[in-house]
């Protein structure tokens, strides 16, 4: 366990002097970001305590620039000596580095005036003793279902952070932050017929936690229902991914039109802006605004105010993920998802994503399919963005005749992202669980890869 050390003066203070003696040293901009951060977690295995972690401490990092070069050092150590060296550091490798042609703070015009209150801070802490009941509630939950024989174990997690970005061009913002998380991996069968599977829940604010025993009996009942999987036949067959792994193929979007890939091409959607990408009634929502969201933010990592956009609006692609680097080479406005920590520059980064449902149910969304594979988990990372080539590991339960039939293992799916996104079809069982959500989607048209 890691002690917090002494904190030498108030952060704003701090930030300020800092950045003025960079100006001082040369610098033409500056930009600071200080991170206070505490978290803890806990393992527990077959009703047992095994790993309790605890660290508190501070990171700091700071940005130069010296004209279009750009320099970012990085330090735990907030003493009066290890500041300094942390300045000559910085504005020595601002004077040396390749220039940047894109480098740069925002201008002042462009910074956020006013920051909302999302809810993103619960300032409970659950003792280690309160973890140590969640985790065996958990846990003991999961090992009651009839057929799960051994356990992997359940953890907890809580994390919580407070944020204070500065800049030579006049930004000064702080935000907090909260996490907590439970889940749990059960075994079930014997031998070479065993089978395992999960469930997790995570949330802001501690309250919003899903019940541990809740969370348990699902991972329970997900890894019976697996025991005693039958092979797949090769096919082109409809897919049905549930929404634990339908969330991936959002994932795969916010990748595909993230700033960086779009400004060097390596994308298979570089030339589809304002274009039909996904089928009619498409709708993919980023919204940083979202009350107690995961990655939820009001401000981004260079001080631009955030704000509630449609990446996919009816199908059609209508922005890119953008900080000001990427903004610059490609003659557009910047979109309020830079992201950063304290050791290097910013980046685009997407922030609360979710599919907007569609007007059909779970049931009524399998009920057509006469064979089909609905997907409950994907292995491996077989996804190429530059092409939209997609193959993937897969595991989950037949359909036949619109109804689960038996449990699938071993098998490939594949298909290539474009053709995939024109023939999704989203349920109406969404639920915001996780930073992306999706809810069940059905995809036409793909190959399955079995015996």
């Amino acid at each position: 366990m890691s002690a917090r050390p002494a904190f030498p003066t108030a952060p704003a203070e701090l930030l300020d002097e800092l950045l003025k003696s960079a100006k001082a040293q040369g610098a033409d901009a500056a930009d600071a970001l200080l991170v206070e951060g505490t978290s803890s977690s806990l393992s527990c295995r077959l009703g047992e305590a095994e790993d309790l972690e605890r660290s508190e401490g501070w990171d700091l990092g700071l940005r130069v620039l010296i004209g279009k070069r750009q320099a970012v050092v990085s330090s735990s150590d907030l003493s009066s000596h290890a500041l300094d060296e942390l300045l000559n550091r910085a504005v020595a490798m601002a004077r040396c580095v390749p220039e940047d042609a894109y480098a740069g703070l925002a201008d002042p015009d462009q910074l956020a005036t006013s920051i909302p209150d999302l809810d993103e801070y619960d300032p409970a802490e659950p003792t280690a003793e309160q973890m140590i009941d969640m985790a065996r509630a958990c846990e003991d939950a999961a090992r009651a279902v009839k057929g799960i024989t051994n356990s992997e174990g359940a953890g907890v997690s809580f994390g919580k952070s407070t944020v204070y970005l500065a800049g030579t061009n006049g930004f000064n913002g702080t935000r907090q932050g909260s996490r907590f998380s439970l889940s749990v991996s059960v075994v079930a069968g014997e031998g070479t017929m065993m089978e395992r599977d999960y469930d997790y829940s995570s949330a802001v604010w501690l309250s919003d936690l899903e019940d541990p025993t809740v969370i348990g009996t699902k991972a329970g009942e997900n890894t019976v229902r697996r025991l005693n999987p039958q092979k797949a036949k090769s096919a082109q067959l409809p897919i049905v991914f549930d929404p634990r792994v339908a969330s991936s193929l959002v994932g795969h979007l916010t990748g595909a039109i993230n700033g960086h890939s779009v400004a060097r091409g390596t994308t298979f959607l570089a030339a589809k802006m304002d274009k039909q990408v996904f089928a009619d009634g498409i709708t993919i929502v980023d919204d940083p605004l979202r009350r107690r969201g995961l990655r939820s933010k009001p401000f981004d990592g260079e001080g631009i105010a955030t704000k509630q956009r449609n990446l996919i609006d009816d199908g059609r692609l209508t922005t890119w993920i953008l900080d000001l680097s990427t903004s610059r080479q490609l003659g557009l406005e910047t979109t309020g998802h830079a992201s950063r920590g304290t050791s290097g520059p910013p980046s685009p980064s997407a922030t609360n994503v979710h599919l907007a449902p569609g007007n059909i149910t779970k049931i009524d969304l399998i009920a057509g399919i006469k064979s089909g594979f609905y997907v409950t988990e994907l292995i491996g990372m077989g996804v190429n963005t530059i092409t939209g080539d997609y193959s993937r590991g897969a595991g989950g339960f037949w359909i036949e005749n619109g109804e689960i039939a038996y449990p699938v293992n071993e098998v490939t799916i594949a298909g290539n992202l474009a053709d995939m996104y024109m023939h999704m079809t989203p349920a109406d069982d969404l639920e915001f669980k996780h930073a992306t959500n999706a809810p069940t989607v059905r995809v036409d048209g793909m190959t399955i890869a079995g015996r």
